[in-house]
């Protein structure tokens, strides 16, 4: 199955990369073997960079249990999803919602159509969580949704088959890396201030995560691995890798609880070194 765009990511993510994603392409090394990409998220950049024939073979990890389940579910049980996806449970009016967001849930595959309904019909797409892990956003009230887009995943699923993929912390796919690897890192930001979203899952991304990246980032670049990270522009992040290559970027902050506080944001773009130079 061929598509002239390709796969696209089959979730809204909070800081997902579709708006950069020519920039991010453009500043991606023109070759590279093997792909890592600790954060996958809604995996924008890795779904472009298969699109055009770019990745060989992919190493995807997200600490994000829900959704590298969906990852996995596309990538071995597609059909079985979208069968489910297709049942009437998964209407979108606020009576369905909060009933399958408040469900235990225990096979995979409903799992994983759970995931997808949640992301589709939830207040402005986000993934939140409480102390205990549960998602607690609530209904988003929007009028037709696109719940089961089965072109997209049947992309996806092409793009996945020779995919590695997943569940755990950053370090443990990249112990592996060899010269001439590309791993692109696409971390929890650093909080711009206090009401900043890191809650990807019950436990936040803390300083002394972001400081065990850099360690790992500068360690990846010293073995003549392409590195390349984005991160928000503070003082706390451009400090930490004063000594690799920063660029700024400019997006749209799309996911906020106030309308006010969306808009353009400068970002950070960081390279290990000048890809040329490897």
């Amino acid at each position: 199955m061929t598509s002239i765009e390709g796969p696209k990511p089959f979730v809204k993510w909070a800081g997902g990369k579709r708006q950069l994603l020519d920039i991010l392409v453009k500043e991606s090394p023109e070759k590279f073997n093997n792909y890592y990409e600790p954060f996958v998220g809604g995996g924008a950049l890795y779904f472009k960079l298969w699109s055009t024939g770019k990745i060989r073979k992919a190493y995807l990890n997200d600490s994000n249990a829900e959704l590298v389940n969906t990852y996995r579910i596309i990538q071995k049980r597609l059909s079985e999803l979208i069968e489910e996806l297709k049942t009437g449970k998964y209407e979108n009016n606020s009576t369905h919602f909060y009933e399958i967001r408040g469900k235990e849930l225990e096979d995979d595959v409903e799992r994983a159509a759970r995931f997808i309904y949640l992301n589709k019909t939830a207040y402005n797409g986000l993934y939140r969580v409480n102390s205990n892990g549960g998602f607690n956003v609530p209904y988003g009230k929007y009028s037709n949704p696109k719940i089961l887009d089965e072109e997209n995943l049947q992309l996806v699923n092409e793009s996945l088959k020779h995919a590695v993929i997943s569940l755990g912390d950053f370090k443990e796919i990249l112990s592996k890396t060899k010269k001439k690897d590309y791993a692109y890192f696409d971390p929890p930001y650093h909080p711009l201030n206090n009401n900043s979203f890191t809650k990807y899952t019950k436990n936040d991304f803390t300083f002394k995560d972001q400081e065990r990246l850099q360690k790992l980032f500068t360690n990846l670049t010293k073995k003549e691995v392409y590195t390349m990270l984005s991160n928000s522009d503070t003082i706390f992040i451009r400090d930490l890798y004063k000594n690799h290559i920063i660029s700024e970027v400019h997006a749209t902050r799309q996911i906020n609880c106030k309308a006010d506080k969306r808009g353009k944001i400068t970002e950070l773009l960081i390279k290990g070194v000048d890809f040329n130079e490897i």
